[in-house]
């Protein structure tokens, strides 16, 4: 009879072993379904160039996920807006930033090379600008 008992405890336990990990990471996948929901809607409407309306979206996730992914994507999402040339307030600084968060809160994301090379573009460009900017100053001086 004891042995009876020890098998039915090992049923229970496997049991509740099992409840315990559905509870875990069912919620976890539903809460990344969830985000994946919002990050389709956020591509659909870039790609439908309703850039500020993709942009909400994606400030809503890194809200929402707190410091988990996918804020990775959703940071890395605003960054390319920012750069974007069809954006009305195209900004590579603020593009700049939102990839420096990428590589600083997400370290181990795969968005996190892509980031540091975007940073580097966006770097160059910058450079060039105020080397743009120097050039026009010299001219109208030596015009005078």
């Amino acid at each position: 009879m004891g042995r009876k008992r020890i098998r039915e405890r090992k049923y229970v336990h496997f049991f509740l072993a099992g409840v315990i990990l559905f509870l875990l990471f069912g919620c976890a996948s539903l809460e990344q379904s969830r985000f994946s929901g919002d990050l389709r809607n956020a591509a659909d409407l870039y790609a439908r160039g309703d850039l500020e309306g993709a942009l909400k979206v994606n400030q809503d996730i890194v809200a929402l996920a707190e410091g988990k992914p996918p804020g990775d994507q959703s940071l890395f999402n605003i960054g390319l807006i920012y750069a974007d040339s069809k954006y009305q307030k195209k900004d590579y600084r603020k593009s700049m930033a939102f990839f420096q968060r990428v590589v600083k809160e997400y370290p181990q994301s795969p968005l996190a090379v892509q980031a540091r090379t975007w940073i580097g573009v966006l770097g160059v460009i910058e450079r060039s600008k105020e080397v743009d900017i120097e050039l026009e100053r010299k001219k109208r001086r030596l015009v005078r």
